[in-house]
């Protein structure tokens, strides 16, 4: 699959290699900014110590920052399953989208065809796992929330990038709002770390853990609470 990409290095790598085996995950964020000129500068400009390895512009076109075998700058403290500080074996690409704090918006099918093609490559060639491929808030949750409810992880997951639920919509629209009961409370975030979320933000915001769950398996209602609907979701995926 020919992947045209434009090149733009960032300062804000290690610049020791790592070795291909060691990438396992790939990370999927927003770049949160005002203007994609400004995401662009913030990225290479080495005072912001941040940069992930790719950035997928609104027009589709991809750009690289860093070299797939340099640890990039771009989870930071983050955690899921056994991992710490993601860096050192995931490789991130960022998407151009002004983020929640500036007007979060819908990802444009430019942008959307282009993380395929990237994805699927870079998936190819270091035999990354469905299961390792994440948003930045769910090994982040409780800083973090790209790339957020608008991202379509159930398109992705179609085409094998990433992994979603089974479960039939009529069925998971009846036990939305259905409340649990505290057995069921503890069994959903059992789940949760079945799944590879971490127990540490559960202690430190658990309200805040349920939010990147949602936003990630349930985006059409991203509230923070624990329903039925929320329950069977992460029971299917375990």
């Amino acid at each position: 699959m020919a992947i045209t990409t434009t090149f733009n290095y960032s300062p804000n790598f290690k610049d020791k290699k790592r070795s291909k085996k060691s990438i396992k995950f790939l990370i999927f964020h927003y770049t949160g900014m005002k203007s994609e000129i400004k995401a662009i500068r913030r990225l290479t400009d080495f005072q912001s110590q941040v940069a992930s390895h790719y950035l997928i512009k609104a027009s589709g076109d991809i750009v690289v920052f860093v070299p797939d075998l340099y640890i990039a700058w771009h989870a930071g403290l983050s955690s899921w399953k056994k991992y710490n500080f993601l860096n050192k074996n995931s490789i991130g690409i960022e998407i151009s989208n002004p983020g929640h704090e500036f007007g979060y918006k819908k990802f444009s099918k430019k942008q959307i065809n282009s993380l395929v093609k990237l994805s699927s490559f870079l998936i190819k060639k270091y035999k990354i796992n469905k299961k390792n491929i994440l948003g930045h808030s769910d090994i982040s949750p409780l800083r973090k929330k790209d790339p957020g409810e608008k991202f379509p992880w159930e398109y992705l997951a179609k085409r094998n990038i990433g992994y979603w639920h089974n479960i039939k919509k009529n069925t998971l629209i009846k036990l939305r709002y259905k409340k649990c009961s505290k057995i069921f409370k503890k069994q959903f975030f059992n789940n949760l770390f079945k799944i590879g979320y971490s127990r540490i933000y559960k202690n430190q915001n658990e309200k805040l853990l349920i939010k990147a769950f949602q936003r990630r398996f349930r985006p059409k209602l991203v509230n923070g609470i624990i329903d039925h609907e929320c329950l069977k979701i992460s029971k299917n995926l375990i």
